[in-house]
């Protein structure tokens, strides 16, 4: 059974690999995403991750069998904690086992970017400014709107006296 989880608990790499080792993988790659010290030029000491966990769930688990559809004897794993995470924790563990190395490198990253990209996990950084959402969209703002600056929204009210 394919590991893909959400987990609160400190994440293993020996059980993802564990997971996607077999006896046709001549190569196993594997990506940790750690918690460092700093993002975008500034102090991060805390980061905190969320998820809507049943829809993170069964995405996780798509992405996983397009990634095997894709490429015969591939298998992935990957494991995202939730919670509050300290500096040097690991925040997500993905892995792949091929054949041969390209496929296991080209597995691996292209599991993490699925979920990077599709998966609702968001993370609130902590530093000396406070703590902010990363990447937070505000979904009242257009497309159009969405740069990196803050959104500020107009009163629905005001004008309508």
């Amino acid at each position: 059974m394919t590991l893909l989880e959400l987990r609160h608990e400190p994440l293993s790499l020996d059980e993802a690999v564990r997971a996607v080792q077999h006896e046709g993988a001549g190569a196993i790659a594997v990506f940790l995403g750690v918690v460092r010290n700093h993002n975008n030029g500034q102090p991060v000491v805390l980061l905190e991750y969320e998820a809507y966990a049943p829809m993170a769930s069964k995405e996780m688990q798509l992405i996983a069998q397009q990634i095997e559809q894709q490429s015969p004897g591939v298998r992935v794993a990957a494991l995202h904690r939730l919670g509050s995470l300290q500096v040097g924790d690991i925040a997500v563990i993905c892995a792949a086992s091929a054949p041969h190395r390209q496929e296991a490198f080209q597995a691996c990253r292209a599991l993490i970017d699925r979920i990077k990209e599709q998966v609702p996990i968001w993370k609130r950084e902590h530093g000396p400014q406070g703590a902010y959402w990363v990447e937070w969209v505000d979904a009242r703002c257009s497309a159009d709107d969405h740069d990196h600056a803050a959104h500020a929204h107009r009163d629905p009210h005001e004008g309508n006296h």
